[in-house]
């Protein structure tokens, strides 16, 4: 099981946390949501939970909760840049389909 992270994503997580100036990395998760059935929540981590599975590739911490693990496993996190739009992007060899809108997707 792995979750990795592509340079640009590593670098622009950690220029957050510097900029936040706490936290010991990134919380990946999903949610049952969206038209599809499953919508990403990333957010900055503070601790890690006890239950958590910890992922560390380019100096970043990936906190993954035990029911988001089996939809996320071998996902790469990347970030982009598209004319003015710019954010991460879930590279997920998991997803089966996903929305016309790209908010939700499903296994």
């Amino acid at each position: 099981m792995a979750i990795t992270l592509t340079d640009r994503a590593a670098d622009r997580v950690k220029r957050f946390l510097e900029g936040r100036g706490k936290g010991v990395g990134l919380r990946l998760g999903v949610r049952t949501t969206g038209c599809s059935g499953f919508a990403y929540v990333l957010e900055f981590a503070d601790e890690v939970a006890a239950s958590d599975t910890v992922f560390e590739d380019r100096g970043v911490k990936v906190l993954v909760d035990p029911k988001s693990l089996v939809f996320l496993d071998g996902t790469e996190l990347d970030f982009a840049k598209e004319g003015l739009n710019e954010g991460f992007k879930f590279n997920n060899p998991n997803v089966k389909d996903t929305c016309g809108c790209g908010e939700s997707f499903s296994v």
